[in-house]
C-alpha cells in the first residue's frame, strides 16, 4: 500500500492525489499536521532516504532559518523528537510503499508506485500480446 504525507496547502500533494486518482490507485493519505507522524514512520522515512535529511527537510522552513538549527548535528533521537515537534520542517509529499521512497511530484519518477502491469497498460498495449485491441486494453479497470 502506497502512504502518501501530505499538508492541506501543499499543491504537489494535490497532484500526486490526482495522479494515483487518475490511475485509480490505492493510498492511504496521511496529514503530517492533523495526525503527526510516529517514531516507526519516521525511522522508516530517514532509513529509505538515499542522502540522509537532505532528502526529506527543508532547509529553507522558517524554523530552521530563524533559529539556525543544523539538523545534521542532531542525534537520531534529536531529529525525530524535533519532526515530531515541527512537522513543517518535512518535504513533501513523501510517497512511500514496501520499497519505494519519493519526496516532492515528479511526474516521471512517480510511475515506480505503479504495479508492473499497470504501467503496461497505461502505454496502451497488452503486456502479453502487445496488441491494442486486446480484451485487457479495452477492459483494463476490470483487470487492475
Amino acid at each position: 500500500m502506497i502512504t502518501i504525507y501530505t499538508s492541506p496547502s501543499c499543491s504537489s500533494c494535490r497532484k500526486v492525489k490526482e495522479y494515483f486518482n487518475s490511475k485509480k490507485v490505492p493510498y492511504k493519505e496521511k496529514n503530517i499536521l492533523t495526525f503527526p507522524l510516529k517514531e516507526e514512520e519516521l525511522k522508516k522515512i530517514l532509513s529509505m532516504s538515499e542522502n540522509g535529511t537532505d532528502d526529506i527537510i527543508s532547509n529553507r522552513s522558517k524554523i530552521i532559518k530563524e533559529k539556525k538549527i543544523k539538523v545534521e548535528d542532531m542525534t537520531i533521537n534529536e531529529l525525530i523528537k524535533f519532526i515530531k515537534e515541527n512537522p513543517t520542517v518535512l518535504k513533501r509529499p513523501i510517497l512511500i510503499n514496501e520499497v519505494n521512497m519519493q519526496v516532492g511530484y515528479s511526474e516521471d519518477d512517480i510511475s515506480a508506485f505503479l504495479p508492473v502491469a499497470r504501467r503496461f497498460i497505461d502505454e496502451d498495449y497488452c503486456m502479453n500480446c502487445q496488441n491494442k485491441e486486446c480484451d485487457r486494453v479495452k477492459n483494463k479497470d476490470k483487470y487492475f
